[in-house]
């Protein structure tokens, strides 16, 4: 349940924009570009994307660029996710056409992972852009209210804590499985 880069950075320019709401001068790609330091012709095809789709206007040549096409309280982020993300497909058996488990038949751990992923959706649909947004930003400051779009949730400082609890919990190591 890992976001590819490009919802990532679909996500970001949705939050920049929505950031920006209200702003005199629409945001450009390089002012997305260089606050979140990602590469502008990435950013293109993700803007594209978003036109396409009907969540941004853009406008070309000079004094263009991009807003939102509806109010961030309108843009699911679940909605956003699904259009964005390629595969959900969180395990080799999740699609037929490419398992090779021979457990398949008698194993739990597809309706569990399935199961999961819903949930996980269903978070997603149950959020809005403007949801994501930061009360500080909520007044469309502008270039200041965009940049003050930094992540709230901390992050485990050790990613390998979980495996190795697992083991020190006394499940077996490969050596010890002998069948």
């Amino acid at each position: 349940m890992r976001l590819t880069q490009w919802t990532d950075y679909t996500l970001r320019v949705l939050m920049y924009c929505a950031a920006t709401e209200g702003r005199e001068q629409p945001v450009t790609i390089t002012e997305v570009a260089e606050g979140y330091g990602i590469s502008r012709s990435h950013l293109m095809k993700i803007v594209q994307q978003l036109a396409a789709q009907g969540l941004l206007e853009t406008t070309r040549g000079r004094g263009g660029g991009m807003r939102l096409m509806v109010p961030a309280s309108a843009i699911n982020i679940g909605a956003v996710v699904r259009a964005t993300e390629t595969d959900f497909n969180l395990v080799e058996c999740f699609d037929p056409a490419t398992n090779q488990c021979r457990l398949s038949s008698h194993c739990r751990l597809k309706g569990v992972l399935w199961q999961a992923m819903q949930a996980y959706l269903a978070v997603l649909d149950s959020v809005t852009l403007a949801d994501l947004m930061a009360p500080a930003a909520a007044g469309g400051a502008g270039g200041a209210a965009a940049r003050a779009l930094l992540p709230t949730v901390a992050l485990p400082q050790n990613s390998g804590a979980v495996r190795r609890s697992a083991w020190a919990a006394g499940l077996p190591s490969k050596a010890e499985n002998t069948e």
